[in-house]
């Protein structure tokens, strides 16, 4: 019941309901961090697994110590006391190394969803449940509108998305948060309290204590939900011709770069247009900031009026005029994407474009950026000429065994033990 009363969570048709675009998979796992919002989450899903009988998924909770607040690790280990209750699986896991001055909240979320994208990768686990609920939505919601996002960034979080290479599913998107708490209260469990969620120097939480003065003008979390659904719906419809513009002007190459004619791009409907090179730039921009719309609407209409007469940065972006063609590039920027090592078995998302898998049993895989790797020699692994900007080719990815040899290059694998995909949804 999107934007109006909350779901019964005690009524097992309404929690069927929740739950059913998950009944497909055997193997889900549940991200859940203590809060109540997360402890109702496991204590719904079990039931919903009780309901099912023998066909029932299995579980498998997920708690992350960030190693930020001491109390965390016991945090963690109540977790795995309530998960243990329910019959339910668990994995603690920690992330360790050196923190962020800055963006700390961001680093954490990266860190938190890659170490259980690679727990669940280990264990033949392919979705993840989220405990996201109405607030959490209205919350996002607002921050867009603030940042001057479009209607793709006011539809707000979608119930199922693909977040850092996770498959992700938020089945209490609609739920008011007051509902889970008392879940919680009634199984006689005691929530943890973050105390960054009352820490004001974070946007998020800034926002959060000025929904009920917004509530008493009308504008509650109901409301907002409400929009953001409509938003949606308006966003699909644009999302289909934007998908055909894109099909038919844009061409990606091996090394991520994109081009298409800059006149066919201005003769489209603004409200096209614009989300086309908002795409094309978050694709190959590594995916910094989907949702900052103003950048890409300042460039819209510079190409508008004044056209493109030297290159423009943005969004991890190098936006350049070629003849009559825009081309569109990865910008380097100060530091390069880390090595990352492949176990057998493994994936990872390279800097948030490439989804590299070693799908062989050989250990030893790293993969790294191009960087400075001579462009003949390029040519002469790839066996043709290479025409794609130097940026391109510096931050496309590199994959090699143990023994140094080359196993891919951007999107080109040499060798069946690596497989290479562009991320362009």
């Amino acid at each position: 019941m999107p934007g109006g009363l909350t779901p019964d969570l005690g009524d097992p048709a309404a929690l069927e309901a929740l739950f059913r675009p998950a009944a497909s998979h055997k193997a889900i796992g549940l991200a859940v961090s203590g809060g109540p919002d997360s402890l109702a989450l496991m204590l719904l899903a079990q039931r919903w697994a009780e309901s099912l009988g023998a066909s029932a998924p299995r579980f498998i909770v997920y708690a992350v110590d960030h190693q930020l607040r001491p109390e965390a690790a016991d945090e963690v280990a109540m977790v795995a006391r309530h998960a243990a209750e329910l019959g339910l699986s668990f994995r603690g896991l920690t992330w360790t190394g050196d923190k962020p001055s800055s963006g700390l909240q961001e680093a954490a979320r990266q860190a938190r969803y890659g170490l259980i994208r690679d727990a669940m990768a280990a264990e033949g686990v392919d979705l993840l449940l989220t405990a996201h609920h109405r607030a959490d939505q209205a919350e996002t919601v607002l921050m867009r509108l603030a940042h001057g996002s479009g209607m793709e960034g006011l539809k707000g979080m979608s119930a199922r998305s693909m977040v850092d290479g996770l498959d992700l599913f938020r089945p209490l998107l609609d739920v008011e948060p007051a509902a889970l708490a008392r879940i919680v209260e009634a199984a006689g469990w005691q929530a943890a309290q973050d105390p960054s969620n009352t820490d004001t120097d974070y946007e998020r939480v800034r926002w959060r204590k000025l929904l009920p003065a917004l509530a008493a003008e009308g504008l509650d979390a109901a409301t907002l939900s409400r929009f953001a659904q409509r938003m949606g719906e308006a966003d699909r419809a644009l999302a289909d011709l934007t998908d055909a513009a894109f099909a038919e002007m844009v061409q990606l190459d091996g090394f991520g770069a994109a081009s298409l004619p800059g006149k066919d791009l201005l003769a489209l409907s603004p409200a096209i247009g614009r989300r086309l090179l908002a795409r094309i730039v978050n694709i190959v921009g590594g995916r910094q900031k989907p949702h900052a719309l103003g950048q890409v609407e300042r460039l819209y209409e510079q190409l508008e009026t004044e056209g493109l007469a030297r290159g423009v940065t943005l969004l991890g972006a190098i936006v350049r005029k070629r003849g009559d063609a825009l081309t569109i590039s990865r910008e380097p920027g100060r530091a390069l994407p880390p090595d990352r090592g492949l176990a057998p078995g493994q994936h990872l998302v390279w800097d948030e474009r490439f989804l590299i898998r070693n799908v062989s049993s050989s250990a030893g895989l790293v993969a790294g950026a191009a960087d400075f790797m001579p462009r003949h020699r390029i040519e002469e692994v790839l066996g043709f000429r290479v025409t794609s900007p130097s940026e391109a080719i510096r931050t496309a990815p590199l994959v090699r065994d143990a023994e140094g040899g080359v196993l891919a290059l951007g999107g080109w694998s040499f060798d069946e033990r690596i497989t290479v995909q562009l991320l362009i949804d």
